[in-house]
């Protein structure tokens, strides 16, 4: 059963591909960066960093955790792809900050009628999951020893701060 909103997007995609020139680009990235970042839809990475389509691989997930899937498309990036620096960004006012997870599955529950076992990865201090993502990956013995650094972006302000 398509939405209003699904019948909005192939109409907003059909007028894309109309004027669509970006044919010429490769699934390599231009700079060789892997971005992995929060799937908030207040975070627009390309215009946040200063990045174009065929730039950067930008991999979301919700709390930009260092998953076991973050860390496969990951590899893909490396092995297949050339990426050669990864930089993690978490962001202020994460649904997952302070989130309490026994809650969340119940929600879950309630809703669902389905009970999981899922870890959704809340935090209670930003900056230490930022460099705890940083850490798993600096350790994960698969990715290629690359620079990973942290960063925070502050859906406030529109600023990213380094915090590892």
């Amino acid at each position: 059963m398509a939405s209003g909103e699904f019948d909005r997007i192939l109409g907003e995609n059909a007028r894309y591909a109309r004027t669509f020139d970006r044919s010429a680009l490769t699934a390599a990235p231009l700079t060789g960066v892997a971005i992995v970042t929060c799937m908030d839809a207040r975070i627009d990475v390309e215009d946040a960093l200063g990045l174009r389509v065929g730039d950067a691989h930008i991999i979301r997930n919700a709390g930009a955790l260092a998953s076991a899937d973050v860390i496969r498309s990951l590899l893909v990036s490396q092995q297949l792809l050339g990426t050669r620096e990864v930089i993690v960004i978490g962001h202020t006012r994460c649904g997952l900050h302070g989130a309490d997870e026994a809650a969340l599955r119940g929600k879950v529950a309630d809703s669902t009628g389905t009970d999981t076992d899922l870890h959704f990865g809340a935090f209670d201090d930003l900056d230490a999951m930022v460099r705890a993502q940083v850490e798993t990956l600096r350790g994960q013995p698969a990715l290629l020893d690359t620079p990973v650094s942290g960063l925070v972006y502050e859906v406030e302000t529109g600023r990213l701060r380094a915090v590892a």
